[in-house]
């Protein structure tokens, strides 16, 4: 297999004498070994063989609807400013551990990005929530528009020429699902406005 250059969208980095050989599919084991590992997975929701950003999401719904019992407006505000950086840092870190861009088993963009469409949206029933749901998993796999442009901005990073490759890998990976999140708004609220 030839390496794969800069320009591929998942690009793997198996040369870089800093780390062991990419992760493709990282394990528990790999998941536990480091705090930012765990965040970036999703708490183990990432681990999904199958779809693992919808597994991702569906975490972020069911965990949003438990949260809501304990916060009111302005915490998951709080919770939400919060979790944006953590999360560039998890993934960050969670990336480079892999050596690999844009990992699919990292997670916690799908669950930030979906925390920010439930916390402005609500309050809605469940139909609204599974119109919210399929719209952001629309945009966030199909990648139309805004959201592929904001994905494919940092996949031509290389950490072997450029030293903050990895911390601009960490941010794409968040930005794109934070441009589904606010083409998913956009999408519920000219439904609400007709």
């Amino acid at each position: 297999m030839n390496p794969p250059t800069p320009s591929d969208p998942l690009t793997i980095y198996p040369q870089d004498p800093e780390w062991n050989p990419p992760v493709v599919r990282p394990s528990v084991r790999f998941m536990m070994s480091h705090p930012a590992h765990w965040l970036a997975l999703g708490f183990g929701s990432g681990l999904s063989r199958i779809a693992p950003g919808t597994a991702g999401s569906l975490w972020a719904w069911a965990s949003f609807l438990v949260l809501s019992h304990w916060l009111d407006d302005a915490r998951w505000g709080v919770v939400i400013a919060v979790s944006l950086p953590l999360g560039w840092w998890a993934c960050t870190v969670t990336a480079r551990h892999m050596a690999v861009l844009d990992p699919g088993s990292i997670v916690w963009d799908e669950i930030a990005a979906f925390w920010l469409v439930l916390w402005l949206a609500m309050p809605m029933g469940l139909t609204g929530q599974v119109m919210a749901f399929g719209l952001f998993r629309f945009f966030d796999a199909v990648k139309p528009g805004p959201v592929g442009w904001a994905d494919a901005l940092f996949h031509n990073v290389d950490p072997a020429f450029d030293k903050t490759a990895w911390v601009k890998a960490g941010f794409g990976i968040m930005f794109d699902d934070l441009v589904a999140a606010a083409c998913t708004l956009m999408v519920i609220a000219v439904w609400r406005f007709i």
